[in-house]
């Protein structure tokens, strides 16, 4: 009898983490549509066919948009939200390469302020992701901030990719001031039969690190080209992980208010 919990314990394991583990793939369904055209369009003859690379990628990502919306894998509202982000990012894009902090080197007709339409959708995929899994896992958090707290911490985490340009970094101070506001905020979440919870900023962490990775396979693929890179590519500086972070935590705001008023909105309708 002793010995026989461990046993137990390794049978409920496995199948929870498979089912984990397929939750969070369908979650970067799109994040994977991104990557995937990013690897067709270096495949392709595109240049042959004159196709511009950035081009191609535009029409692949609002292709997949649409079919994601047909087969009502997101709803109209997770697009919208998805949307808002990509209009997020195109901002950050413009004001980033216009500072020379990277670069969109090919030529393409879809090109806006030197940055190619279809690089929005990138950041569309961090949203995208954020809503799948929400909607997949039940996510509801437990001794948040007051909302107004958790926006003035994700607008200054935004603001700041602009004005360290002209004044201080403060990234690592809304760092620890994002660590003392979720200092004790928990996230719930459902796999299978069973509730789990974990710390939030360890979610934020863990998630920033995904896209940390996935930024270093899309540079691999040339999505953009950071001035380390001009000669060849080199893996993308840690200090991103940190960066990507923050804009994790600006997605889950925006995310959440549109659960808040989807729970409002459910709640007057009974």
């Amino acid at each position: 009898m002793l010995t026989s919990a461990p046993p137990r314990r390794a049978a409920r394991f496995w199948p929870q983490l498979g089912r984990f583990v397929r939750g969070q793939a369908a979650c970067c369904t799109f994040a994977f549509t991104v990557v995937g055209l990013l690897a067709l369009s270096r495949a392709l003859p595109l240049a042959a066919w004159g196709v511009g690379r950035y081009d191609f990628l535009l029409l692949g990502c609002l292709l997949a948009q649409g079919v994601l919306l047909a087969l009502r894998f997101e709803t109209p509202r997770e697009a919208g939200v998805i949307l808002a982000f990509h209009a997020l990012g195109f901002v950050l894009e413009a004001f980033k390469v216009a500072h020379g902090s990277w670069a969109y080197p090919e030529d393409a007709l879809s090109k806006v302020l030197g940055v190619p339409l279809y690089a929005g959708f990138m950041y569309a995929s961090v949203g995208s992701y954020m809503a799948q899994a929400w909607r997949r896992f039940d996510l509801a958090l437990s001794a948040a901030p007051p909302l107004r707290v958790q926006a003035g911490l994700a607008a200054a985490a935004y603001l700041n990719f602009f004005t360290h340009h002209v004044g201080p970094d403060l990234r690592y101070g809304i760092t620890a001031a994002l660590l003392l506001a979720y200092r004790r905020t928990r996230v719930e979440f459902t796999v299978g039969p069973a509730r789990y919870g974990m710390p939030l900023v360890l979610s934020f962490a863990l998630i920033g690190g995904g896209v940390f990775l996935a930024e270093n396979a899309a540079t691999g693929l040339g999505a953009w080209v950071y001035p380390h890179q001009a000669g060849g590519w080199h893996p993308v500086h840690v200090a991103k992980w940190l960066a990507w972070t923050l804009m994790v935590v600006l997605a889950f705001l925006i995310v959440s208010g549109l659960r808040a008023w989807e729970a409002r909105e459910r709640a007057g309708s009974r």
